[in-house]
């Protein structure tokens, strides 16, 4: 079972960046994106043997979530069931007989920690709802979370302490989430690698040189960490910011 997440930021500017070559070379049998940056209606694809499914923003062009399947969900489900932190389009739940399938774009904590009481309650209801869904089956989960965990996951560690994605507190949430019984599945195949990021900013030639941060993950449940074949970051694959991070997954 092949999965892939990105974060393509902004799918119509992405479109016009190989988007769809992407798509189908990758060939997943589920495509998850984040930062769509779509309104309902604003985007029509044509995917042969792939369900949709779209989670929007209230605000125009911002945020947005979607997952692409070529299996028939079960169920699903969107956002934390909070009023308060629904509004931005970041959950998206898949519901399988085997397992659950979420993808999330985390609330970014914004230059100077401006959003981090926002970001942190959103951290603590996440965390509450997939210890809910991990009690009833396995977790499958992608996105951009918007945190460095390690030091090893940034480029400049030393320099961004303290900064939106590697603060104490969003690091800290972190590893609250894997102790609650989640595996970070790209460093429990390499511990050890370095130099393997996901995002990179669009100044300083900041991908050239290869300053990134690696901020978009693929977490299991622990229990199904046995099945996990491979995970792989694509970093030769432009059209964002971001580039796709893969699971290759044997659960059947």
């Amino acid at each position: 079972m092949k999965l892939i997440s990105w974060n393509v930021n902004g799918l119509r500017a992405c479109m016009n960046k190989g988007f769809m070559d992407t798509f189908n070379a990758l060939d997943a049998d589920f495509f998850c994106l984040q930062e769509t940056k779509l309104q309902q209606g604003q985007i029509q694809l044509d995917l042969p043997g792939y369900e949709q499914y779209w989670c929007y923003a209230e605000k125009k062009g911002y945020s947005g979530t979607a997952i692409f399947t070529k299996r028939t969900p079960l169920s699903v489900a969107y956002g934390l069931g909070e009023a308060e932190l629904d509004t931005e389009g970041r959950l998206i739940t898949l519901e399988y007989p085997e397992f659950y399938l979420v993808t999330c774009y985390t609330p970014n904590a914004q230059r100077g920690l401006a959003r981090i009481d926002h970001r942190l309650k959103w951290e603590a209801s996440f965390c509450t709802y997939l210890m809910g869904l991990d009690s009833k089956k396995p977790v499958v989960l992608c996105g951009d979370l918007n945190v460095a965990h390690q030091e090893i996951d940034l480029k400049n560690p030393a320099s961004n302490r303290g900064n939106a994605g590697f603060s104490d507190e969003e690091r800290s949430a972190f590893t609250r989430l894997l102790n609650s019984g989640f595996t970070d599945t790209f460093r429990h195949l390499y511990p050890d690698v370095t130099g393997a990021y996901s995002w990179w900013s669009y100044m300083f030639n900041a991908r050239a040189n290869n300053a990134g941060w690696r901020i978009d993950y693929f977490l299991i449940s622990d229990r199904i960490a046995p099945s996990v074949a491979d995970a792989t970051i694509h970093t030769d694959i432009l059209g964002s910011d971001h580039c796709p991070v893969g699971l290759l997954l044997n659960l059947e």
